[in-house]
C-alpha cells in the first residue's frame, strides 16, 4: 500500500534539482548543471538561532542560583548570616550564606549605604570586572549584520541585472550605441520635409565618409552641431538619419544622464563617453535635451548647481580643450537655446546651429504619407486636405493624428481608416475629447448656440479672417462649444487688418449674448483674455497704433527669475497710460463693429442658433446653404 505521507524526490528537491540515480545506482546529474540560487534566507535564520542560544544560556546562568528579594538580602546581612558578597556593575548581587548556600538578588535602586552595612557586619565583599555579555554584543551587532545582508542582496541583484559591479558603474557613461546599419537604421529618405536641415547636415555626412576631401584643402569640419526647434519636430530622428547615412557609430544619451547627486559623477561620465567615442572614431555623439546640463553658469538667485557646472566644464574641455578629438562630431538637440551657456555656442564647440522648424503644408503632406503607409486607409483618402487642416502641427502631432484615427476605426470595427475617423481624431487632439454624454438644459444649450453663432456669423462679414471650418455646441475639453477656422495657406506674417479681424471674432460670442439676453455670462472669459492680449501686443510690440515704431515689451527679463521678481518696465507712467488708452481704443472700435454686424443680421443669428440646437454641429458648406451664401469650390471641411 502506498504511503501518501512520503514525498517524492521531485517534490522534495524540486524538478531537476534532486539526486537522480542511473541504472547502477550512481548519481547521474550533470556536473555543470545550473546550480540553484543561494538561499539567502539562511543567514537571518542562523543569526536568530545564535541569539536565541545565548539568550537561553543567560537565563540558565541566572536560574542556577536561587533568586531572593533585596529586602531578604539586607535582613540576612543584619543577622550576620551572609559570609561573602560579589557585586558586579549590572547591579546583580551574588552572595553566599554561612551554611554555604548561594543566592542572587538585584539592587533595585542606588544604595549608597550598602558597602558600609556589609563592612559593619564583617561580610567579605568581592568586586568583579565587567564580563563580556555575548548576548548584548550580538544584539548591538544585529543592525550592522542586517545592513551587510541587505547590501549583499542589493549588490548580487545589481550584478545579475547589469552584468557588472554597480559601484563601478556610477562614473561610467550611460550612452547607448546605435548601430547605423542595424534593423532600426534611419536615412534621410525616412525623414519627410526639413530639406534645409538635411542640406546643412549633408556636409557632416560627407565629412564622415570622406574626411580627406576637406582636410586636403585645410578645411575644418564643425565639431558641434546644435539642432534647435520646437518639441516634436524630429530633431532626434534627423540625428539618427545622419548616423544612418554616414554609416558610423552613433552614441545616444540625454543631458539629464550626466546630472547626479554626487559631485563629480557627471564629469566622470562625460570623460567616459568621449573615451568610448575615441575608440570608435569616426563617430557621432548625440546629446538630447542639452539644456538639462548646458544652462548658463552663475544665473539665478543663490548660485548655481556645483555638480551641473562641473559637468558642463568637463564637456567644454572635451569638445575643445588642449586635446582635440579628430573624427568625433558632437550633435545635440534642444528647444531652449536661449538658456544655454555662451561658452557652448562659441566657435570650436556648437558653432553650427541647424533650425528644425514646424513643417509647412507640403512637408505635412509628405509626413502624413509616410505615416499613412503603415495603416489601412480608404482609396480616396485626401492627404492634401488633411495637411491643410493641420496647421501648426509638428511631425509628432501628425504621427499621433494617424494613430488616433486608426484607433478610432478599430474601435468602430471598420476595415480601414476613413476621412470621418481623421476628422474626429483631429478634433480630439486639438480640442479635447467630445463630451457627448454631458446633460445640458435647453436654456444652456440655446445660450451656447447663440454664443457660437455669434462667432460663426462674423466669418462671413469680417474682412481678413480665415475661412470657417465648422461650429459645434458639443463640449470639448473645458470649452462648452467650438468654432473652428482653417487658414487657406501657411501664415508667416499677420497684418494689422488680420489682427483686428481676429479680435472681432473673439468678441462675437460676447456681443451675441449681450444682444439676445441683455447681459453676458462667464462663457466669454477666455475670449476676453485672448482679445486683450492681442490688442496689447499690437500696441507694445508690433507698432500697430498711433504710438508708432516703439517696443514696450519685457522680453529681456532674466531667464531664471520668476516673472514677478524680474518684472520691470522700460517706460514712464505717462507712457503706460497712453498704452492703456490705445488698447482700450482698439477694443472699443472692434466691439462697435461687431455690434453693428450682429444687429443688422439678427435674423441670420437666430436661424443659425436654431439649426445648431437641432443638429449640434454644422460645417461651412451647410451654413452657406442655410444662410444663402455663395458656395465655395474648395470647402474647408475635411468631409465632403
Amino acid at each position: 500500500m502506498k504511503d501518501n505521507n512520503v514525498l517524492k524526490d521531485s517534490e522534495f528537491w524540486g524538478e531537476g534539482n534532486g539526486p537522480q540515480k542511473n541504472s547502477s545506482g550512481g548519481d547521474n546529474r550533470p556536473k555543470n548543471d545550473n546550480p540553484r540560487p543561494p538561499r539567502l534566507w539562511i543567514i537571518p535564520v542562523v543569526i536568530a538561532i545564535v541569539v536565541l542560544f545565548f539568550y537561553m544560556s543567560g537565563i540558565k546562568t541566572i536560574f542556577q542560583a536561587q533568586t531572593t528579594s533585596y529586602t531578604d538580602f539586607l535582613q540576612s546581612v543584619e543577622l550576620k548570616n551572609v559570609k561573602q558578597v560579589e557585586i558586579n556593575d549590572s547591579q546583580t548581587v551574588n552572595y553566599v550564606l554561612n551554611n554555604g548556600e548561594n543566592k542572587v538578588t538585584r539592587i533595585p535602586y542606588f544604595d549608597s549605604t550598602l558597602i558600609d552595612r556589609l563592612l559593619a557586619n564583617n561580610v567579605a565583599v568581592i568586586g568583579t570586572p565587567r564580563k563580556v555579555n555575548v548576548l548584548e554584543l550580538i544584539i548591538n551587532l544585529l543592525p550592522l549584520l542586517f545592513l551587510i545582508y541587505l547590501m549583499s542582496m542589493f549588490m548580487r541583484q545589481a550584478k545579475a541585472m547589469n552584468g557588472k559591479n554597480m559601484l563601478n558603474d556610477f562614473g561610467q557613461s550611460h550612452a547607448r550605441e546605435y548601430k547605423a546599419n542595424g534593423k532600426d537604421s534611419v536615412n534621410f529618405s525616412d525623414v519627410a520635409g526639413q530639406e534645409e536641415a538635411k542640406t546643412e547636415l549633408q556636409e557632416i555626412v560627407e565629412f564622415l565618409k570622406n574626411p580627406k576631401k576637406f582636410t586636403a584643402l585645410g578645411a575644418r569640419i564643425p565639431k558641434g552641431v546644435l539642432l534647435v526647434g520646437p518639441p516634436g519636430t524630429g530633431k532626434t530622428l534627423i540625428a539618427r538619419a545622419v548616423a544612418g547615412e554616414s554609416g558610423v557609430s552613433f552614441f545616444h544619451t540625454s543631458g539629464s544622464d550626466f546630472v547626479e547627486m554626487f559631485v563629480g559623477m557627471g564629469a566622470s561620465r562625460v570623460r567616459d563617453l568621449f573615451a568610448q567615442a575615441r575608440k570608435k572614431a569616426p563617430c557621432i555623439i548625440f546629446i538630447d535635451e542639452l539644456d538639462a546640463v548646458g544652462r548658463s553658469r552663475g544665473a539665478g538667485l543663490g548660485g548655481g548647481h556645483d555638480e551641473r557646472e562641473q559637468t558642463l566644464n568637463q564637456m567644454l574641455v572635451e569638445m575643445d580643450g588642449f586635446e582635440t578629438d579628430k573624427g568625433i562630431i558632437v550633435m545635440a538637440a534642444t528647444n531652449r537655446p536661449d538658456v544655454l551657456d555662451s561658452a557652448l555656442l562659441r566657435p570650436g564647440r556648437f558653432d553650427r546651429q541647424v533650425s528644425v522648424e514646424l513643417p509647412d503644408i507640403k512637408e505635412r503632406e509628405a509626413i502624413l504619407k509616410i505615416h499613412f503607409k503603415k495603416v489601412k486607409t480608404e482609396e480616396n483618402l485626401d492627404i492634401k486636405r488633411i495637411a491643410r487642416a493641420t496647421p501648426g502641427c509638428s511631425g509628432a502631432d501628425l504621427a499621433n493624428l494617424v494613430n488616433e484615427a486608426a484607433l478610432l476605426a478599430a474601435r468602430a470595427s471598420k476595415p480601414f481608416v476613413t476621412m470621418i475617423d481623421v476628422e474626429e481624431a483631429r478634433d480630439k487632439i486639438i480640442l479635447g475629447v467630445a463630451k457627448k454624454t454631458r446633460v445640458m438644459t435647453p436654456e444652456d444649450k440655446t445660450k451656447t448656440a447663440y454664443h457660437e453663432a455669434g462667432h460663426t456669423l462674423l466669418h462671413y462679414y469680417v474682412k481678413g479672417v480665415d475661412p470657417l471650418h465648422k461650429v459645434t455646441i458639443i463640449p470639448h475639453g473645458s470649452a462648452g462649444g467650438v468654432t473652428m477656422s482653417l487658414p487657406e495657406n501657411d501664415i508667416y506674417y499677420v497684418t494689422k487688418t488680420q489682427n483686428l479681424a481676429w479680435i472681432k471674432l473673439c468678441m462675437g460670442g460676447y456681443v451675441a449674448e449681450e444682444l439676445v439676453y441683455g447681459e453676458t455670462s462667464t462663457g466669454p472669459s477666455q475670449d476676453i483674455k485672448m482679445a486683450m492680449s492681442r490688442a496689447n501686443r499690437m500696441v507694445t510690440e508690433w507698432g500697430m497704433s498711433p504710438l508708432g515704431f516703439v517696443d514696450y515689451s519685457n522680453d529681456d527679463a532674466p531667464l531664471f527669475l520668476g516673472r514677478d521678481i524680474a518684472q520691470h518696465k522700460n517706460f514712464s507712467d505717462d507712457t503706460a497710460r497712453k498704452i492703456d488708452a490705445e488698447v482700450r481704443n482698439i477694443l472699443d472700435e472692434c466691439i462697435k463693429d461687431v455690434r453693428q454686424i450682429l444687429t443688422e443680421h439678427r435674423d441670420q443669428l437666430d436661424l443659425l442658433t436654431k439649426t445648431l440646437v437641432e443638429k449640434e454641429t454644422l460645417d461651412d458648406k451647410e451654413i452657406r446653404e442655410l444662410l444663402g451664401f455663395e458656395a465655395k469650390e474648395d470647402n474647408a471641411s475635411l468631409i465632403d
